[in-house]
This record gives C-alpha cells, structure tokens and sequence, in this order.
C-alpha cells in the first residue's frame, strides 16, 4: 500500500491537519503539513479551519494540541508515545512540592502533563523559559519537571530557583567526554547544544538554544560542520536547509525511543478509524490553559 498517497487522501476527505514534532522519523516530517516542537505546533493548529489535528508526537502534546483547540477532534497515532520526562512528575507529585516551599512561584516546562500544567502559575519552553523567569516578580521559583533547564535559567537570574529532579533521559545521557572527543576527531566544528543537556554539556558548548534556535543557528553561522546536542530527528530539516553543511550528533542512538513509534502505518489506520481521539477534563483544560496564556504574552529568547 502507498501509505502516503493514503494518509493524503483520508487527510483531505476527514478535513484533518497532519502535525510532526521535530523529532519524528523522517518520512513522518515528509507527509506532515506542518512541523516544528510541541507548543508551536499546537498553536498553529489551532489557527488552522481544520476539524481534525493528527499530532505526530507524544501524550502531552496532544493534550496541548486539545486544550487549544477544543472544538477540534485531536487523534494521536501511537497512544503508547508518551514522554519519560513528563511522566515524572504527576499532579499529585506537584502538590507535595508545592505544599514544602510556600509562597514560591510554580513554573512548569511545556514538557508536562495537562494536571501538572493546571497546578502551575506558568509555563514556559526552552526558547523562552528565560524571559519567562525574568518576567516573575517573586524571588522564589519552583522549576518542574527538568532539572536541566532549571539549572541552565538559573544562569541567567538571581532568583532562588528550587529543582524538581526531573529530567529527560536521552538528553542528560549525553556526557563531556563524548563531546570532546568529536571535537577532537572534528576541530572546525561547532558544538551546539540544548538546555536539557547536563550543566556540564551546556558549560563546554558554543551555542545553547531551544530546536527552533538550532535551525536558525545552523543556517546563519557560516561553519560546515556542526556537532548537535539534542535528537536526531532533527537531522532531516538540518540537512534539508543546509545541504552543503555536516552535522555529527553528540552520541550515537540519540534517540527518543517514543518519538520514533510513530509509523505511516500508524498516522494512515488513525485517519481511517478516527481513533485514539485525546481529550482532557474540562476544569483541568480550563487552569492548564491559563497557565499556557500567561506565558504566550512573554517574548522566546531562543
């Protein structure tokens, strides 16, 4: 079967919209209309007349995806994607940490579940946690769930920032030795890394940014060869936009195991059955996006 030509056909007849996380297998990025990380993409759904969103991605993002739209029906092809990182820290988890340090401002990365969002003053992103730190007034801030990207915002703040031990672990798997030793293997190349790497990765790299920065990074740095710290999916559109450059990954399989159980297969069978349709609770959806628009007022900082 020309899965494809299929996925193509079912789009147009079911009047759905095809999404892909950055980190999708390739062929998935080839078929979906739009790609790009997890809250873009919802928010680009959402602006869009389509009835159906087919987000090729993990739980929460469809969760996202729903609660942004929610007149829209929102299918998600693999219903077993989810996110290790989101899945440490639940609702429950969040309100203990909450209940140890009172009076702290809740900031939760958008790499989280819709009851940990809805517990939450605010969210934020790789590209814009700074500026969203910045913009808080108080001076004590819980960070959930990745301790990475809490550690590299404190960098930039003098705030008291207190570390839920959250991480993702294809990211914090990535070590400095690896590192220099491609560096050594590839003196002209410039290392470019992404904040929930470990503080020790971040310290040594020459560019830190979200994976939006890394695509403008990659394509405006004049250097032919790069070494990306972050996952491979998104060595397609790297290539794709810099086919005269190099990109060398800081390890090999680093790979999102969930981001890559998405199959044409899978997006082709979703659109013929209509099925694994994510929904959230109403009062859940209705706090969590609060928190989401708090944070779409504030600037990226890439």
């Amino acid at each position: 079967m020309d899965y494809k030509a299929e996925i193509k056909r079912l789009a147009k007849e079911r009047d759905a919209v095809i999404l892909a996380h950055n980190y999708q297998i390739d062929e998935i990025q080839e078929i979906a209309d739009i790609t790009g990380d997890s809250l873009g993409l919802s928010i680009e759904a959402a602006k869009t007349s389509n009835k159906v969103i087919v987000f090729c991605g993990v739980h929460f993002m469809a969760e996202t995806a729903h609660m942004l739209a929610p007149e829209k029906t929102v299918l998600l092809p693999r219903l077993d994607a989810g996110c290790p990182m989101a899945d440490m820290i639940t609702g429950e988890k969040l309100a203990e940490f909450k209940a140890q340090h009172p009076g702290a401002v809740t900031v939760c990365y958008v790499n989280s579940t819709a009851e940990v969002k809805a517990q939450s003053d605010l969210c934020c992103t790789s590209g814009n946690a700074v500026n969203v730190i910045k913009s808080i007034q108080s001076d004590k801030i819980l960070f959930v769930p990745d301790k990475n990207l809490g550690n590299y915002v404190q960098r930039f703040t003098d705030k008291e920032i207190i570390l839920y031990p959250g991480f993702c672990p294809i990211h914090n798997r990535v070590t400095v030795p690896e590192i220099q030793q491609l560096r050594r293997e590839n003196p002209d190349a410039v290392v470019v890394a992404h904040p929930e790497c470990p503080p020790a990765v971040v310290d040594i790299a020459d560019h830190v940014c979200s994976t939006s920065g890394i695509y403008t990074y990659c394509k405006t740095n004049p250097a032919k060869k790069f070494i990306i710290a972050t996952e491979t999916g998104v060595g397609y559109r790297l290539r794709l936009e810099n086919p005269d450059k190099t990109f060398l990954f800081a390890y090999e399989g680093f790979t999102c195991k969930n981001m890559k159980k998405t199959t044409l297969k899978d997006v082709y069978e979703c659109l013929l059955n209509m099925g694994n349709v994510i929904t959230v609770d109403k009062d859940v959806a209705k706090k969590a996006v609060t928190c989401i628009e708090r944070m779409l007022a504030i600037p990226r900082n890439e």
